[in-house]
């Protein structure tokens, strides 16, 4: 699979990543019931694809995301680049809560480096901005934990353009990860040059919009405590919206042989200044269909299809 430069002088990630948060189990934001020997599976199978990296975040399942990934990458961990997230926590409720300080950060970071199993993260984040903590502060006990040794590097998560500057008079991120994709494009115009031209690789996450751009979404069979439930794009008239989006592509992916999820990550990665995708699976058969939508090539023509298509059905919108 191809791999791509994370930020200046990073690692070399594969354009496809594995998403760890729908392994997480049931919380507030879950994907429902998991089987985690089902989920291990899934995650080796993925390195045995090629994929070389993994994404969780210590509040997936309040740590259980995490410790199902270090129980997958045991005998493994040279063959694999172990990204995790910080900056929200329990907040005894079923719920969570944000929270940047220099010593949550620090608590947190011992804590995922025991349940993963590893002696240093390679890419630690901060999950969400918080408005407690100044982001100078956040950012200077990152850097201060990658000084220490135990991560390789730092990136930030769900961030704008002047969070990202105050992180900057520090030093530059080596990553963001925002969510893309044909259905929240959010980062087009100002956040992808900026981290292009800044030399700040870009992670980008739910390139199938949480499922809705997989060609086979449907609301009624997702578990009755599945976060997506309660959330706007799948709730109408949106949702009728985004599903008419994906039949009116559903011929261009059957033209090239492809499903339409793997079309969603294709456009995502053809993108300068995306460094891979991160794509969520819970099983075998999912990663593998995620693992072929890294060698797809998108041609000028089928892009210019895609934004028609996406233009014509969304103009309303604009």
């Amino acid at each position: 699979m191809q791999k791509r430069t994370l930020g200046r002088n990073g690692s070399l990630l594969t354009v496809v990543g594995f998403g760890a948060w729908a392994i997480g189990g049931p919380w507030r934001f879950g994907w429902g019931p998991v089987d985690d020997g089902e989920s291990i599976r899934a995650i080796q199978r993925g390195l045995d694809l090629g994929i070389n990296w993994i994404d969780t975040a210590a509040i997936y399942g309040f740590g259980h995301s995490e410790e199902i990934v270090g129980k997958a990458i045991r005998g493994r961990r040279d063959k694999v680049f172990v990204a995790t997230k910080c900056g929200i926590l329990p907040d005894g409720k079923g719920g969570s809560v944000r929270s940047s300080s220099p010593a949550s950060i620090r608590r947190e970071v011992e804590a995922s480096l025991k349940r993963l199993g590893v002696d240093v993260i390679d890419l630690y984040q901060i999950h969400f901005p918080e408005k407690t903590t100044p982001y100078e502060e956040s950012w200077g006990a990152m850097l201060k934990l990658k000084e220490e040794g135990k991560v390789r590097h730092v990136g930030v998560s769900n961030y704008d353009i002047p969070k990202l500057e105050r992180c900057a008079t520090l030093a530059f991120p080596q990553s963001l990860q925002p969510p893309f994709s044909l259905l929240r494009r959010d980062i087009e115009k100002e956040i992808l040059p900026y981290c292009r031209d800044n030399g700040i690789g870009v992670v980008a996450y739910s390139p199938m919009q949480a499922g809705l751009l997989s060609g086979s979404f449907d609301l009624t069979k997702t578990a009755p405590d599945d976060w997506r439930r309660n959330d706007p794009m799948f709730q109408e008239p949106r949702l009728s919206r985004h599903l008419e989006f994906v039949e009116a592509i559903r011929p261009v992916a059957r033209e090239l042989h492809v499903t339409v999820g793997q079309l969603a990550i294709a456009w995502v990665l053809t993108h300068p200044g995306i460094t891979s995708a991160i794509v969520g699976a819970r099983r075998p058969a999912q990663v593998e269909e995620n693992a072929r939508a890294g060698e797809l090539v998108l041609s000028a023509d089928t892009l210019k299809e895609i934004e028609n298509i996406h233009s014509r059905i969304f103009r309303s919108d604009s």
